[in-house]
């Protein structure tokens, strides 16, 4: 405990003092929730010599919400909007560009620094995976079998384009209103469920829009527009009236994740029951920043945030074969309830639950096995005037910003 107080008092003392804490809080809140929402809510069934995925929000529709607590995204795509545009911000104040552009040249530094970040755990996953399944294959394992277990492995890569676009774009969108991708989403809306039926591929409308919402928000938090508390507390109400009318009356499905044979999900592509539940969401989120900040003035509860930022990625991209991992291994020793059966009542809940130190005991094995991809390999980056080593990001330092560019 000594040694971790010290690292702790460590991390404290070589963070900036402008640095928002909450603003670090609310993606490892976020990335935390999606991971353990997807621990609960999914379940590879061992029948006969394949596997299969299934729910248990098919057969007890009651635990819908508990998809309510961990389908976090929307905070996600908000925390990253406000830190890209804060980025862009600082950019532009060092090369003293005007408006919301920058120069070619120096976006596609500040660009290439952004995505980098983002893409270069996925190599590894991507190169493991390939490995797998063809050695799968090649063992007599069933194409129904690798092509369940290649598609959760691989499923958070959506999430990743989908936010590699929005960060590209982030100079068209530093000043959008989020009610305009917000109105995309309900005319889509309206033409696939209310007009008789519209074609099926345009939902996927909303892959883009929909995420653009709280993406928006997050730059509108940049601008100074959601500082009073009476913006969190609009969104929150009216994202909860919101969404409870589109479920209670409108025949929204009640969950916010999807559900393997329902004919409608909220998430794949997002609905206006989504993204609704999604401002509902950042309003609260928005809403907790000054507690969360009084809360991380702990050395230890900071240097716990902080590193859960540091592997924001590798715990993202890793948890679902964190998963797969516990669940093949214990086939060997047969079917095993909470892994490996039907998820149909309160006994596979209770035994899943039992199961949740395993897959992360599994989870921590990955990280120490990959997390050089995100950290740069474990380089070291000397140190320059005027920059911090404290918060590094994926293995390079993050710069301490002006403080007029950080105050939010």
């Amino acid at each position: 405990m000594a040694g971790v107080r010290r690292a702790a008092a460590r991390i404290e003392a070589a963070t900036p003092p402008e640095r928002d804490r909450a603003v670090d809080a609310l993606r490892a809140l976020a990335i935390l929730g999606v991971v353990l929402g997807h621990w609960l809510v999914t379940a590879l069934v061992a029948d006969g010599g394949t596997l299969r995925t299934a729910s248990p929000l098919g057969d007890m529709p009651r635990l819908a919400p508990v998809s309510w607590m961990f389908q976090t995204l929307a905070v996600f795509f908000m925390v990253g909007g406000h830190v890209a545009t804060r980025s862009l911000a600082s950019a532009r104040a060092r090369t003293g560009a005007r408006g919301t552009s920058l120069p070619p040249g120096v976006y596609g530094i500040w660009l290439w620094a952004r995505l980098k970040r983002l893409f270069t755990p996925v190599l590894a996953v991507l190169a493991v995976w390939s490995v797998a399944a063809a050695g799968l294959l090649l063992g007599g394992a069933s194409f129904v079998t690798v092509h369940t277990v290649v598609k959760l492995a691989l499923s958070p890569l959506w999430f990743l384009l989908v936010f590699a676009v929005l960060t590209a774009a982030t100079p068209l969108l530093a000043r959008l209103n989020p009610l305009w991708p917000l109105a995309v989403v309900l005319h889509v809306d309206l033409v696939r469920f209310g007009l008789g039926g519209g074609p099926s591929w345009l939902g996927w409308v909303n892959v883009a829009a929909g995420w653009l919402v709280p993406y928006t928000l997050g730059a509108a938090w940049t601008r100074g527009e959601l500082e009073r508390p009476r913006a969190g507390w609009i969104l929150l109400l009216g994202g909860t009236a919101s969404t409870a009318a589109l479920v209670g009356w409108a025949g929204y499905p009640a969950s916010m994740v999807g559900v393997p044979g329902a004919a409608v999900s909220n998430l794949d592509p997002p609905t206006l029951a989504a993204v609704t539940f999604g401002l509902a969401q950042c309003g609260l989120a928005l809403l907790l920043r000054d507690r969360l900040r009084r809360a991380l003035r702990r050395p230890t509860a900071w240097a716990a945030v902080a590193l859960v930022n540091l592997s924001a990625m590798t715990v993202f991209l890793w948890h679902q074969t964190a998963l797969m991992a516990t669940t093949a291994t214990g086939l060997l020793a047969g079917r095993l309830p909470g892994l490996h059966t039907v998820p149909d009542g309160p006994d596979w809940v209770a035994a899943r639950l039992l199961w949740l130190p395993v897959f992360a005991l599994v989870l921590t094995v990955c990280w120490a096995a990959f997390h050089g991809f995100e950290s740069g390999g474990g380089r070291r980056v000397p140190r320059r005037a005027g920059r911090s080593r404290v918060v590094r990001a994926g293995g390079r330092t993050e710069p301490a910003q002006p403080r007029e560019s950080r105050r939010v």
